[in-house]
């Protein structure tokens, strides 16, 4: 009897991971055609709610493609693959790594070598919470420059990634205090969203149940990010230019607004208010306005004579009040470091939600207004877009 051919055995092998529910994921590489700009297939299991699937990454030169299909549909996609379009091929499981290679004579080759390191987590699923939050392979880290084709990243990327995965964490667990299940469908603005790190990781987290629009000033990084958005197979985000304060979102759940300049923060806390979100997450930059205005109390006047503590106590002061402000419009708020400073020195978070047991408005507007003439605070931006007047 003849023995069964090295692509008949690992078809079998491929076949039987999946029968099996034991498969971790499934590589191609090599392309036969050396002109092609497609470079490699990336296969994983994942659970829809259609059921399960397989999620094909495929990885172009300059840009990914992702989709997903039924494991009938994927079996048969592979076969084709196998040989014809990809010379090399590996398959692995929790307990044997699978290899198939194509020669330029034609001769094919299969390897099967025992695992040595400890299985691999079960897939994951697209309708529960994600253990890690986000995928590191994900399509859109490796075409924005913070991961490889591995998931790992690139030289100096580390702390991004880093920043990256912990703002996408903290966002889950302030959603989830606010009421907004990451499971359900939601309207998320960010604004100022620069190259998009941030935004991509909102829309990861929501997947396909949320509309996420990033609004930024610069059209080239608009359409770097509505390229990357497409070709990455996330349908519902997009960004359109426009500059914080003037552009109309729409009424939204969500908003977010990370490293904003000096009042632009003000500016995007005031459209998240007059849109109706539920959460608003920002991250305050360069807050200048108030410096000038600022009186020192007689007892911290020798000490902000140094411009450095001039500089820290303006930063407090300011986004003290911008709490106060929005406790007066209803809202619970939380203020916190989001990264470490070797991050970003800028690691100030706001978080403000409405709720039941929010703080009482017209007590927190009293303290505001005290906060404010303890200060000597004439004007601030963010009172000034909400209609509140701090010296009545």
């Amino acid at each position: 009897m003849p023995q069964p051919s090295a692509r008949d055995r690992f078809v079998t092998a491929l076949r039987a991971a999946v029968h099996d529910g034991v498969l971790n994921k499934l590589t191609l590489g090599k392309p036969r055609d050396s002109e092609s700009t497609l470079r490699n297939v990336f296969v994983r299991p994942v659970t829809l709610k259609a059921g399960p699937h397989w999620s094909f990454v495929w990885r172009h030169q300059d840009h990914d493609i992702t989709k997903n299909h039924p494991a009938a549909e994927a079996l048969t996609e592979i076969e084709g693959l196998l040989g014809e379009t990809f010379l090399d091929a590996h398959l692995f499981t929790p307990l044997q790594t699978v290899q198939y290679e194509t020669r330029e004579n034609g001769r094919a080759h299969v390897k099967f070598q025992q695992a040595s390191a400890a299985p691999s987590p079960a897939p994951e699923s697209h309708d529960r919470m994600k253990s890690r939050v986000l995928n590191p392979t994900a399509p859109w880290l490796r075409a924005l420059g913070i991961t490889n084709d591995q998931g790992q990243p690139r030289a100096g990327q580390a702390p991004k990634f880093r920043q990256i995965q912990r703002f996408a964490e903290l966002l889950q667990h302030l959603a989830a205090e606010a009421g907004l299940d990451i499971q359900k469908s939601c309207r998320i603005a960010d604004m100022g969203s620069g190259k998009g790190y941030l935004t991509f990781a909102t829309a990861d987290l929501w997947e396909d149940r949320a509309t996420v629009t990033g609004v930024e000033s610069r059209p080239e990084l608009v359409k770097l990010c509505n390229r990357v958005a497409a070709e990455s197979g996330l349908n519902q985000l997009s960004f359109k230019a426009g500059r914080i304060g003037e552009t109309d979102t729409g009424p939204i759940d969500l908003l977010i607004a990370l490293h904003a300049c000096d009042t632009a923060t003000d500016d995007a806390l005031a459209a998240g208010l007059n849109a109706g979100a539920r959460l608003l997450v920002v991250a305050p930059c360069c807050q200048k306005e108030l410096r000038p205005q600022l009186t020192a109390p007689a007892m911290l006047a020798p000490a902000l004579r140094h411009g450095i503590f001039q500089e820290r106590h303006a930063e407090f002061v300011t986004d003290a009040l911008r709490a106060l402000l929005l406790e007066a419009k209803g809202y619970h708020t939380k203020v916190f470091e989001f990264v470490t400073t070797e991050h970003t020195a800028k690691n100030l978070m706001i978080a403000a939600w409405r709720g039941p047991g929010a703080s009482d408005a017209s007590a927190a507007l009293a303290q505001a207004r005290a906060f404010a003439a303890f200060y000597g605070i004439q004007t601030h931006h963010l009172a000034t877009r909400l209609g509140i007047e701090l010296n009545p």
